[in-house]
């Protein structure tokens, strides 16, 4: 693999009233469905030769109006398990412990129940890396705010706290500078052709 392409699923029913989803199964918004549409023709341009989604619903839909119905479905692409926060309103709870909230966007806590920062940027690592192995040239991956943020620690060494939320229905590529090794490097983030969204929910 030389390019790695990295989709956010579009808005989300949730997204749009600030809900936190973790791994609740919830579609897209018709607004989500416009920014997937939008970002189309730029993927196309870009013609990957794997396409591999999140298994969730929001991603795969994501996936399908990109022009890749066909995506391999990966559940180790899936968000991060929030646990007890799933659906809950991102207000009540920054309004209930807002370093506990500014602590799981850091990466340094864990909801109850959830999933450890460390083990979903171990997994969704993993996953991109037996995904590439196979890849002749450039890897698109449809999945979620944090996947990409998880993936930008992994491949860049960004912390997570000095990562906005990733936009809806973006576009982030990473390039690999030498054939041989691992080290990448940032050619684009947060990439949408109707415009920067600068207030992403997470």
């Amino acid at each position: 693999m030389k390019r790695l392409l990295l989709v956010r699923h579009g808005e989300s029913e949730w997204n749009s009233i600030r809900r936190l989803q973790g791994q609740a199964d919830i579609a897209l918004s018709e607004r989500g469905r416009a920014q997937a549409l939008a970002l189309r023709d730029t993927i196309a341009a870009l013609a990957p030769d794997r396409v591999a989604t999140s298994d969730l619903l929001r991603a795969r839909v994501t996936a399908e109006l990109l022009g890749h119905g066909d995506a391999e479905r990966r559940p180790d692409l899936r968000e991060n398990d929030v646990g007890d926060w799933t659906g809950r309103a991102i207000a009540d709870l920054v309004s209930a412990d807002a370093g506990a909230y500014a602590g799981w966007r850091a990466g340094s806590h864990t909801p109850p129940g959830g999933e450890s920062w460390s083990n979903f940027s171990t997994r969704t690592r993993d996953a991109v890396l037996s995904l590439a192995a196979d890849t002749a040239s450039t890897l698109l991956v449809v999945a979620h705010g944090g996947v990409v943020r998880a993936l930008l620690e992994s491949f860049l060494g960004l912390a997570p706290r000095r990562i906005i939320p990733v936009g809806p229905a973006s576009l982030t590529i990473l390039r690999r500078s030498l054939p041989g090794g691992w080290d990448m490097r940032l050619e684009l983030f947060n990439y949408n052709p109707t415009g920067p969204v600068l207030d992403a929910p997470d």
